[in-house]
């Protein structure tokens, strides 16, 4: 037969079950409705997260459309029914279109001859540091091409100086006007140099390049690069 355990033993124990009840009601009753409340509140953010997550799908979806159809119009020579379609938009919440439209918006401007007012809407683009830096600083080569005749060549290259540069996914854009900025101070050395650097660079777009390798051939620069040994194979 199994020996019982001692009186103390047993009582001992009783005491120690009791007072893990006791806490457990006193910890209950002191912090239960905070617990439940807190589980509440994690649904209830998850939720909104995943409400948060299929919103943002659909809009991305419909504001897409609405996007592309406004280019089309743009592109199709609508001026006014793109313009209606991308207004909305520029108060979007999702940064790409709100800063591909407002590009547009000031595109359309430049496009009614309207440079100054077109400057102005890039600049404010190029401010806004709610958007990523590669949408800012299209905006800011945009901004420059726009008032490039009115305004002194020293600002087009102090500007655009930064992005001017090999590796820097503006460099094509912003090397031509800065390159153009160059032949305006009379520093045709310094253009050609510019302008041989980017038809060199296969990074830029072909049309660019070309135009580039032209400007440096008239300004006594080569800038055609040198075949690779792929293409000699």
């Amino acid at each position: 037969m199994a020996v019982p355990p001692t009186t103390d033993e047993a009582f001992l124990r009783e005491v120690d079950e009791e007072l893990r009840r006791d806490t457990l009601q006193s910890f209950w009753q002191k912090w239960g409705r905070w617990l439940i409340a807190a589980l509440i509140g994690g649904l209830a953010l998850f939720g909104g997260w995943l409400y948060w997550q299929e919103r943002q799908a659909s809009l991305a979806g419909t504001e897409g459309e609405e996007l592309t159809r406004s280019l089309e119009s743009l592109a199709g020579g609508s001026v006014d029914t793109a313009k209606k379609g991308i207004t909305p938009l520029k108060q979007s919440e999702i940064d790409a279109h709100r800063a591909l439209a407002s590009l547009t918006d000031a595109a359309i401007l430049l496009q009614k001859g309207d440079n100054k007012g077109a400057a102005a809407a890039f600049e404010t683009i190029a401010k806004d540091t709610s958007l990523s830096q590669p949408w800012r600083d299209l905006a800011l080569v945009r901004q420059s091409a726009a008032e490039f005749d009115a305004a002194k060549p020293e600002t087009i290259i102090a500007r655009l100086k930064p992005l001017a540069v090999k590796g820097n996914p503006w460099f094509g854009s912003a090397g031509e006007l800065v390159a153009m900025a160059h032949l305006k101070m009379g520093k045709p050395d310094l253009a050609g140099a510019l302008f041989a650097e980017i038809g060199k660079d296969e990074a830029v777009p072909e049309t660019l390049r070309s135009r580039a390798i032209q400007m440096a051939g008239t300004l006594g620069v080569d800038a055609v690069p040198l075949p690779s040994k792929a293409d000699e194979k």
